[in-house]
């Protein structure tokens, strides 16, 4: 997978972009676990990633229900059993 960031909220520390290969749209955020720091990415809406910066309390309420771990139904990847924590 090949993910390229559209947008970048660095307060909110949060990316949206496009997977380049499947076309999907996603919002990231880092975590980080004992081992390392990485990404977690979430696909989401076409409309959501193209009304941004216009949807922005939607998309950081979002943002903050994947942190929470209510939307993992959603990740591109599933994490390992040391799964990180957000940043």
């Amino acid at each position: 997978m090949k993910f390229i960031d559209t947008a970048v909220n660095q307060q909110h520390r949060f990316s949206l972009g496009r997977e380049v290969h499947s076309g999907r749209f996603y919002v990231s955020f880092p975590v980080s676990n004992a081992m390392c720091d990485y990404e977690e990415f979430y696909e989401i809406p076409a409309a959501m990633h193209d009304h941004y910066p216009r949807n922005f309390e939607e998309v950081l309420a979002f943002v903050e229900r994947c942190r929470q771990h209510l939307c993992d139904d959603l990740l591109f990847m599933q994490p390992g059993r040391d799964r990180g924590t957000s940043c």
